[in-house]
């Protein structure tokens, strides 16, 4: 009960001094119950930071499938899980086809000499004999070719006379398959420098030491230097590129491994940053294309009309908020419906039973929904499901640019794709150790991951370019054989 002021005069000092004592040590407990609140509030945050990092996996966050601890169960694929791995019981099979008689190299015949019943010779031909072919490899015997260079004297002046070198006599002391063949199997296959030689000595018959490969790996990169500059000036003019990353140490300096993405041509570059520079060094400062990416933050400066966001990261984002419980789940279960929902018009768009302008028409309800739940997940408790349905809103229009563009992907698989062999590159090597190593690492990643687009043979193409820059002619073009100049603007059906 509050005293008044005509009391409070009339209290004795005993008292006055009492109450004055209590109300000091009330507003000190204030104080502590206010900071052990805050504290409070403050290790509740880092417990679900804590637990959203514990329960982060490849199914529901970027993390690669090989980071999940062995009890996080695997993710299905679409069209999975309903019956055993394999040919199916029933299926027609699918036997290795004969070759005609005239790409056969050697043809054994067996023929009955005598009849079994009464003995009598046999003769004639089977017009139909059962047939069965058998490939082998041939022992391999590498070809030595020795040139040798004469110096005759004049018998009329005494002059030495010495012959130039054949034009076509490589300088190194292996020939352009070989060199090739060293580039090939560190770029395409990820075989070690010691598995390269042991490779080389048992299979090939050659003998090359292991300080010989990385020098017969600098004449492929300078083989391929123009058709690989060319190839990055080719990705900068198309109106669909696929973007990605990932580091790329060089020696003690950190770096990044960027890789571009066109339907046929396929650029790998190292840069020192991972920012919105490394999209522009890649792509060009003027890009007019559209930009399929992940949302990390370099390509923000992008508009949103000419990006479009992986939605493989999305539904993993979505899966996030389920995984999170309470309102968060409930918003991440109805966005993954949708999820669903859209994927299953795009495949259908993309197996052609589905037209560009019905599609459209169906994916409205779906933009719509989508947009709906985005913006309760702004009003819900969880701060990352806040945070994250304000940044997905912020650049909203960047969800749906597949839509209308044409050749737009929806997810960020073909540069994911195209990145892996890169990655695991790295995993091995832990990077490069020179700018020279690195620009190897750039242009047979390239040439490798175009020639396989376009279904080139990789070897031959890295031969005849070998071949020509021994010749001091311009290597073979990586470019495909109808590619254009112009930018090929998409427009909407």
């Amino acid at each position: 009960m509050p005293i008044s002021p005509e009391d409070w005069e009339k209290a004795p000092l005993p008292i006055k001094a009492i109450v004055l004592a209590m109300a000091e040590e009330n507003r000190l407990l204030k104080q502590q119950v206010g900071a052990l609140t805050t504290q409070v509030k403050n290790l509740q945050a880092e417990v679900e930071k804590l637990q959203e990092r514990l329960h982060k996996t490849s199914h529901n966050s970027s993390k690669p499938p090989s980071s999940d601890a062995p009890n996080v169960p695997p993710q299905l694929k679409r069209g999975r899980g309903k019956h055993p791995p394999g040919g199916q019981a029933g299926h027609p099979g699918a036997g290795r086809k004969l070759k005609p008689l005239q790409e056969v190299d050697r043809v054994v015949v067996s023929k009955p000499v005598a009849c079994l019943c009464c003995g009598c010779l046999l003769l004639g031909e089977d017009p139909q004999p059962h047939r069965h072919q058998v490939t082998e490899l041939p022992p391999s015997q590498p070809q030595v070719i020795e040139y040798q260079q004469h110096t005759l004297t004049c018998l009329v002046c005494g002059a030495e006379n010495q012959a130039a070198w054949p034009r076509e006599r490589p300088t190194s002391c292996f020939g352009a398959r070989i060199q090739a063949l060293t580039g090939y199997l560190s770029g395409r296959f990820g075989v070690s420098k010691r598995d390269t030689a042991e490779m080389l000595a048992d299979i090939y018959r050659v003998d090359m030491s292991l300080g010989s490969i990385p020098t017969q790996e600098q004449r492929v990169s300078q083989a391929l230097q123009e058709p690989v500059t060319q190839a990055q000036a080719y990705v900068q003019q198309q109106a669909v590129a696929n973007v990605d990353e990932t580091s790329w140490p060089q020696f003690h300096e950190t770096g990044w491994l960027w890789v571009g993405v066109t339907p046929q041509v396929t650029v790998f570059k190292r840069f020192a940053t991972r920012g919105a520079g490394g999209v522009d060094d890649l792509l060009g400062p003027a890009y007019a294309g559209t930009v399929g990416s992940d949302r990390y933050s370099a390509y923000n400066h992008l508009a949103s009309t000419r990006r479009q966001v992986c939605w493989a990261h999305l539904k993993r984002d979505f899966q996030a908020f389920v995984d999170r419980g309470g309102p968060s789940q409930i918003v991440g279960r109805l966005l993954l419906v949708q999820v669903e929902r859209m994927f299953a018009l795009w495949y259908r768009v993309r197996d052609g039973t589905l037209s560009r302008r019905d599609f459209q028409n169906a994916l409205h309800p779906i933009q719509h929904e989508v947009h709906c739940l985005l913006h309760i997940g702004t009003h819900l408790k969880r701060r990352e499901t806040r945070q994250t349905c304000r940044n997905l809103l912020k650049i909203e229009p960047a969800l749906w640019t597949f839509v209308d563009g044409l050749g737009v992907e929806p997810t960020n698989n073909a540069a994911e794709r195209a990145l892996r062999r890169g990655v695991l590159w790295r995993r091995r090597s832990f990077g490069t150790q020179s700018d020279a190593g690195s620009q190897f690492v750039e242009r047979i990643l390239t040439a490798v991951t175009t020639l396989r687009q376009q279904n080139r043979n990789v070897l031959d193409y890295l031969t005849a370019a070998c071949q020509a820059y021994t010749l001091g002619e311009p290597a073979p073009s990586l470019l495909p054989v109808a590619s254009t100049a112009t930018l090929h603007v998409s427009s909407p059906n």
